[in-house]
C-alpha cells in the first residue's frame, strides 16, 4: 500500500529552494519526478534550484526545457530535466530517453498528465499549488522515496535546532556503508560536516541465533562513532570534534577536518604523510586500552576482535569472492578446510599484542592538516567500527591500502618506521610476533575485502570496486609468503588465488 500524500508548505521562493536541496539529497538513481500545477505554480522555480543544488553552483543557468523538451545535465548524480507541454502525443515520450536518463540518474518531468500512462509505475507525483509566492507541494510517492524525503527533512529540523544561522547543504561522497555525509556551509561560518547515519535493523541469523553485524561488530547506531572520537581527541589524535548529537536519530554535526588527503599530486601514497600515519599508529598502541566510554545514557563498550568476527569476515572470500571468480560454489570440503586453516592461524593470535583497531586506517580516512603540528596534522575519520584486537591490523591497513597500490618498497619502510618507533618506546616490544601477527591480519584483511568489493558488485549494485581486485590479490599473495602462512598459502595456490613467486 502506498503511503498517504505528503503536504509541504512553501512560504515564498526561498523556502521553495530550501525544500528543493532537501530534495537533492534524497534523490537516487531512477527516480522520477514528475511536477504537476498550473503555469506560474512554481514547477520549473523548483526544477531549477534542485539541479542547481546537485551542481552545487547557485548561479548555474538551467534554463527551462519548454521548447527543447528535454535538457540533461552531466552532475554527481545525472538530471534530465523534460518538459511534455508541446508534446503532440505521449509515444512522442520515448524520443526523448526518459529511460535512458532513468538508468544513470534522475529525471524532472514537468506536465507528466501529457504521457502519464507511459511514465515509471514507481514516479514521484509532486503537485504544485498557489496564489502569490506562497505554495503547497502534494507529493504521492512510492514508500521507500517517502522515507528518504523524510529523512533529509528531518535532517533540515536537526540542523535548524543546532545552528542559529542560514545553512546550504551539499552532498558529500561517502563510504560504502549505509551511511551518508553532508557539507554543511552555515553562513558566514567555516563549513562542518553532517553525518546522517540512521540505526540499522539487525539483518537475518546467520550463525547461532545472530545476524551478522553483531557477529563482525559492525556499529548499528552513532554511539560508537562518538565514543571513539572523544577518546581518540582525549589521546591527542586529531579526531572531528562532536558539534551536535541526536543519538536517537543517528545525526551528528561533526568538525570538518579539511579536505586534503595522504595522496600526491599523482594519487599515490605521499610518503612524509604516510610515514606521519606509521607514526600515529605507533603512539596509538602505545595507549592503555579503552574502558568503557560512556556516551549520552548510555556507555560503549569496545567489542573484542574475537576469533568468531576474524572468521566471518574471511568466509566472504568463500561465499562471494570465489564463486564470482569461478562462476561456481566453493565445494563444501574445500571451504571447510580453508576454516580450519584460518582457525589454527587465529589460535597464534591469543599471545599477540592488543591494541585499539580503528579498521578502516587507509588513504580515504586520513587528512592531511598542513597548517597543524604533531600528531595533529593527520585528521582521522570513519572508526565506527572499532575493537580491541591485533595491533598488527591498522599497520596492516595502511601498509596494503585497499583503494590505492602502496609500492612494497615504501610499504617496507612503513613497517620497519613502526617497529623501530615500538622499540624506542619501550624494551617489552615482541618484533617477531607482531610480523606473525601482521602477516596474519594482511591476510585475514585482504581476504575479506577480496569478498566485501565483489558482494558490493552483486548485492549492492556498485561495480567500481572491482577495479581494486587485482592490488588485493597482489597483497594477499604477499602476506602468504610468511612461513606461519604456508598451509595457508598451499591452500590458495590449490584455489588459484594469491598465488607468489617467492
Amino acid at each position: 500500500m502506498a503511503p498517504a500524500p505528503l503536504r509541504v508548505e512553501l512560504e515564498n521562493p526561498e523556502a521553495t529552494a530550501l525544500f528543493a536541496e532537501d530534495v537533492s539529497l534524497a534523490l537516487k538513481q531512477g527516480d522520477c519526478l514528475c511536477l504537476s500545477g498550473d503555469l506560474g505554480a512554481g514547477k520549473s522555480t523548483f526544477a531549477r534550484a534542485l539541479i542547481r543544488a546537485i551542481a552545487d553552483d547557485p548561479d548555474l543557468e538551467a534554463p527551462s526545457p519548454t521548447f527543447t523538451l528535454v535538457q540533461s545535465y552531466q552532475l554527481r548524480l545525472p538530471v534530465a530535466h523534460l518538459d511534455l507541454y508541446r508534446i503532440g502525443s505521449p509515444e512522442e515520450l520515448d524520443e526523448l530517453g526518459l529511460d535512458d536518463a532513468l538508468a544513470e540518474g534522475a529525471a524532472l518531468v514537468e506536465w507528466p498528465e501529457k504521457a502519464l500512462e507511459l511514465l515509471p509505475d514507481d514516479k514521484v507525483m509532486m503537485r504544485f499549488d498557489g496564489i502569490g509566492d506562497s505554495r503547497t507541494v502534494t507529493i504521492s510517492a512510492p514508500e521507500p522515496f517517502v522515507a528518504r524525503l523524510e529523512r533529509s527533512r528531518a535532517a533540515r529540523a536537526f540542523l535548524a535546532a543546532n545552528l542559529d544561522c542560514p545553512v546550504v547543504r551539499r552532498h558529500l561522497q561517502g563510504d560504502a556503508s549505509s551511511r551518508t555525509y553532508e557539507t554543511i556551509r552555515p553562513q558566514g561560518q567555516d563549513p562542518v560536516i553532517l553525518m546522517n547515519a540512521p540505526r540499522q535493523p539487525d539483518g537475518p541469523p546467520v550463525r547461532d541465533g545472530l545476524p551478522y553485524s553483531q557477529i563482525a561488530h559492525l556499529a548499528e547506531d552513532v554511539v560508537p562513532f562518538v565514543a571513539i572520537a572523544r577518546w581518540l581527541r582525549a589521546q591527542g589524535f586529531a579526531a572531528p570534534e562532536i558539534l551536535a548529537e541526536d543519538l536517537d536519530q543517528g545525526f551528528l554535526l561533526i568538525e570538518n577536518l579539511g579536505t586534503e588527503g595522504v595522496l600526491d599530486t599523482d594519487g599515490n601514497p605521499d610518503p612524509e604523510r604516510y610515514g606521519l600515519a606509521i607514526d600515529c599508529l605507533a603512539g596509538l598502541h602505545g595507549k592503555e586500552l579503552p574502558g568503557p566510554l560512556p556516551v549520552g545514557n548510555t556507555v560503549h563498550h569496545v567489542p573484542a576482535y574475537d576469533p568468531r568476527a576474524m572468521q566471518i569476515e574471511v568466509e566472504l572470500l568463500t561465499d562471494w569472492y570465489l564463486p564470482w571468480r569461478r562462476g561456481a560454489a566453493v565445494p563444501e570440503q574445500e571451504r571447510l578446510q580453508y576454516l580450519v586453516l584460518w582457525r589454527e592461524l587465529f589460535g597464534r593470535l591469543e599471545n599477540a599484542e592488543k591494541a585499539l583497531v580503528l579498521r578502516d586506517y587507509h588513504s580515504p580516512n586520513l587528512i592531511w592538516r598542513a597548517g597543524k603540528t604533531g600528531f595533529d596534522r593527520l585528521g582521522i575519520i570513519d572508526f565506527q567500527d572499532a575493537m580491541i584486537g591485533p595491533a598488527a591490523y591498522d599497520v596492516a591497513s595502511l601498509c596494503q591500502d585497499a583503494r590505492v597500490t602502496v609500492d612494497p618498497v615504501l610499504a617496507g619502510r612503513l613497517l620497519e618506521r613502526y617497529i623501530a618507533a615500538r622499540h624506542a618506546a619501550g624494551p617489552g616490544f615482541d618484533e617477531a610476533g607482531f610480523r606473525e601477527a601482521y602477516a596474519i591480519m594482511a591476510a585475514q584483511r585482504a581476504a575479506k575485502i577480496l569478498g566485501i568489493f565483489v558482494r558490493l558488485k552483486q548485492r549492492d549494485g556498485k561495480p567500481g570496486y572491482l577495479r581494486h581486485l587485482p592490488r588485493m590479490e597482489a597483497y594477499i599473495a604477499a602476506s602468504l609468503a610468511h612461513p606461519a602462512l604456508q598451509p595457508l598459502r598451499n591452500w590458495f595456490a590449490k584455489a588459484g588465488i594469491g598465488q607468489s613467486e617467492s
